[in-house]
């Protein structure tokens, strides 16, 4: 079967779908341990939709967009799920026109904010397991680093990313509201699983910075047009040498 988008995903874990559909996605989460990462990434999350809309709603016209609203013709009223609140905010955007602009671009800045928290939501789910039985040889691996250097503008091999103690296990793209990121995944033979992802950025150069995302430590920098990070169970200190490795090289 193609390859089901995010809705299709959150359609699932609402059950939503139609038995036969469902069925057949059943057994391609069975058989696709990327897909199966999906799926139970989008089942916890977390988004602060509330809190999110709260602000907004405050400044919405509400009484001019209730009355839009009511002149929708709704034969029956949804159950609430995601896809629920997601069609009825589209409905809501529509109606109010500047709030939609706003909301919008406040939705973006949010995301490209916390761009690393998804990846951190990511990451929690992976286990040595997950990359152990990856194949590493050399010619998957260029295949993988050209496709990273296709999407993000980047000139990657595979000698500029080795770390001591850790093993290149595989390079993918994977993709948030249209934003790409490339994931460069390792397997520290101390520490477990360890990720170092890059995206596109327009905030210019800054320094190394430090912090924690699902119980990992976290040390991120961006270097002209690309935002990197770099998550892991090691500790922090151990993880900046590593980062500090990698800039070094990357940079040239």
């Amino acid at each position: 079967m193609n390859t089901p988008s995010d809705e299709q995903l959150v359609a699932y874990l609402d059950d939503e779908l139609d038995p036969d559909y469902r069925r057949r996605l059943d057994n391609a989460i069975a058989d696709d341990p990327l897909l199966n990462l999906r799926a139970q990434w989008l089942s916890r999350s977390s988004l602060p939709f509330k809190n999110a809309y709260d602000e907004l709603a405050q400044q919405a016209p509400l009484d001019r967009l209730q009355a839009r609203l009511d002149a929708i013709p709704s034969p029956q009223k949804p159950g609430l799920s995601r896809r629920w609140f997601i069609g009825a905010t589209a409905a809501t955007l529509v109606a109010g026109g500047v709030l939609a602009d706003r909301l919008l671009l406040g939705w973006q800045a949010q995301q490209s904010h916390n761009w690393r928290g998804l990846v951190g939501d990511y990451m929690a789910l992976y286990v040595p397991q997950t990359l152990e039985h990856l194949p590493t040889d050399d010619v998957t691996q260029r295949a993988q680093l050209r496709s990273v250097d296709a999407r993000l503008g980047l000139n990657l091999s595979a000698a500029a990313l080795k770390l001591p103690g850790a093993e290149f296990k595989r390079a993918q793209m994977l993709e948030y509201d249209g934003v790409p990121i490339a994931q460069i995944v390792y397997l520290d033979a101390k520490h477990g699983p360890l990720a170092l992802c890059v995206r596109r950025s327009n905030s210019g150069s800054q320094p190394l910075a430090h912090e924690r995302r699902q119980g990992m430590n976290v040390v991120y920098w961006t270097e002209r047009e690309h935002a990197w990070m770099l998550i892991g169970h090691d500790t922090a200190a151990g993880l900046e040498e590593k980062a500090n490795l990698l800039r070094s090289r990357l940079a040239v």
